[in-house]
């Protein structure tokens, strides 16, 4: 079993790389306007691939268009709003509509600017998609289980939580050897603004942010 630490590095790696790369097998067609989970983690997954293919020698001189591809390619289907909404748990209820709106993208800049580079040492032998087994009890929510190869040749079960949005299927956590980002987070935060209040909290992680763009003198692209 690999220690908290090494989970964690591990989740937020594979938050970031969700649709990185794909071994996943054909599936079943449906309407052309209609994808379900693991149609969508294909798609993505190609698109992302191709662009990692093309461009990788330049992203690793400028991290800029790696959080350029990360937005415009996977952020559409990450629910960014609702993964944040379970982080702050009860917190997000007290919560004004500024401070979650800051929170949501300072969180967001965060996970990019820290673990957003890890993408580039993602290829298809990085990530492998088990196949997908749908439960039609659950017409809402839907799991994609996966397996991370670590440096060391061994394998670990990654699998990414999504439920379905007006906009089609979004995902929302990830889940590594049984440990949840979302729940992790959450206890971490939840400890930190009850010591300090959430004010702080955002304060610091934009912080953060603010720190990274001026050390490498590159600003994150905006999150749309």
């Amino acid at each position: 079993m690999a220690t908290i630490s090494v989970l964690r590095r591990l989740i937020l790696r594979s938050l970031i790389a969700v649709c990185a790369v794909s071994l996943f097998p054909p599936v079943l067609a449906r309407a052309a306007d209609e994808k379900g989970p693991a149609e969508l983690i294909d798609s993505v997954a190609r698109q992302v691939l191709k662009e990692l293919d093309a461009h990788r020698a330049e992203m690793r001189k400028d991290p800029s268009k790696i959080r350029k591809l990360v937005d415009d390619t996977l952020l559409p289907h990450f629910d960014t709003e609702y993964s944040a909404r379970q982080v702050l748990g009860l917190n997000w209820r007290t919560a004004t509509p500024e401070q979650r709106k800051r929170f949501i993208e300072a969180f967001y800049q965060s996970l990019l600017q820290n673990y957003g580079e890890a993408l580039l040492d993602f290829t298809p032998d990085r990530l492998k998609i088990l196949p997908y087994r749908e439960d039609p009890s659950a017409k809402d929510r839907a799991t994609v289980n996966t397996e991370i190869r670590r440096d060391n040749g061994s394998r670990v079960p990654v699998n990414y939580t999504l439920h379905k949005t007006e906009s089609g299927w979004k995902a929302w956590d990830v889940t590594i050897e049984g440990i949840s980002y979302v729940k992790s987070f959450r206890t971490d935060f939840s400890s930190e603004i009850q010591q300090k209040g959430l004010d702080s909290v955002i304060a610091r992680l934009e912080a953060r942010q603010a720190s990274g763009i001026t050390a490498k003198g590159a600003k994150p692209a905006a999150k749309k």
